[in-house]
């Protein structure tokens, strides 16, 4: 008898075990399917037990006034309990619509009370590329409550967000920047991403496109980040040299504090070339694509994760079966040696 509810039992947490898989299936799927219809991004996602992530794009033209004063209000308070004695004031802090219109927030809050924990900025640039304008995904800044650090939300604050538009937009190969002087983020970027400069990596080169789009960056678009006029570029190592005059100074840190990555080689680098008491930052440029979007479904999302595997294969099958004729079919956008059809015989 006691063997008979024993096996009882087990079928029964088996079956809820199943129940619980296909119900996050199904999240991830209108996730997906959403993300992909939607002309702007607003979709809310339950990465971890007991939170959920929301993703918005272009706030400032999608949301109202007291939705968008709502959204720029969570943002501030994870930033005033990260830093408790400074006031932020460039870019998403700003308020305005202008600057939000162009932005991308990534919130991750408690699913029981809403309370905010962590956010990541992305912004969409445009900056011309042999003489065509292209849209740079600048990663943004990134903030977590201290007192919710450790719980592995950096696979979703640094890769989940550039990884929906990539995916969004046909799986087009998207050029990404990061200003960062934190070497845990610089190794982060250097591992995720593709053909990124600079990094540590002996194979890391600057091409004539890295140069073009870190030109029209910095004559255009330094707002983003928070760098003044004054501030100066190094266009051989991309180093911007007293960076923290824009409206960032409050997140200047000392190499003995910011935070390090676990591969010391990312540690040395930036030892090596940025002056932390003058205040300097790298700026990385690199790509996401297939490549890259495969290393971060197989080396950042939690292992064992059902959907992230799904997500992995679905991935391979598109880059081996379906992607080819997708780009074929689509008449209306470049890729590689593809050009859109102008309508006009040519």
């Amino acid at each position: 008898m006691a063997s008979f509810w024993s096996d009882n039992s087990a079928i029964r947490r088996g079956l809820a075990q199943v129940g619980s898989t296909a119900g996050r299936l199904r999240g991830y799927a209108a996730f997906w399917l959403k993300a992909l219809r939607q002309p702007t991004i607003d979709l809310a996602l339950r990465t971890h037990s007991g939170l959920v992530t929301r993703i918005v794009e272009a706030p400032g033209l999608s949301l109202s006034k007291a939705e968008l004063d709502e959204l720029v209000s969570q943002l501030r308070v994870v930033a005033a309990k990260s830093l408790p004695e400074e006031d932020l004031t460039y870019g998403i802090f700003s308020g305005e619509r202008e600057r939000l219109s162009r932005a991308i927030v990534t919130l991750i809050s408690e699913e029981a009370t809403g309370r905010p924990i962590a956010f990541n900025a992305l912004s969409v640039m445009e900056v011309e590329l042999d003489g065509e304008p292209v849209e740079v995904t600048h990663l943004g800044l990134v903030m977590v409550d201290p007192d919710e650090r450790g719980q592995g939300l950096s696979w979703v604050l640094y890769g989940l967000t550039a990884l929906v538009l990539f995916v969004r937009d046909g799986l087009r190969p998207k050029w990404i920047s990061n200003v960062t002087q934190v070497p845990s983020v610089v190794g982060m970027v250097s591992q995720t991403f593709s053909d990124v400069f600079p990094s540590p990596h002996p194979d890391a080169r600057q091409s004539f496109a890295h140069l073009q789009l870190a030109r029209g960056i910095m004559s255009r678009h330094r707002a983003v980040f928070g760098v003044g006029e004054e501030a100066g570029f190094d266009e051989a190592r991309f180093v911007i040299t007293n960076a923290y005059t824009g409206g960032s100074d409050a997140l200047k840190k000392t190499f003995e504090v910011a935070p390090k990555h676990r591969d010391e080689q990312y540690n040395a680098w930036c030892a090596r070339e940025l002056d932390y008491g003058r205040g300097d930052d790298v700026l990385q440029i690199g790509r996401i694509d297939l490549a890259g979007a495969r290393r971060y479904i197989q080396q950042d999302v939690p292992a064992g994760s059902m959907p992230a595997l799904l997500a992995a294969s679905a991935v391979l099958a598109l880059q081996r079966l379906i992607l080819p004729v997708v780009y074929w079919f689509d008449d209306t956008r470049p890729f590689g040696s593809l050009r859109p059809w102008l309508g006009n015989g040519r």
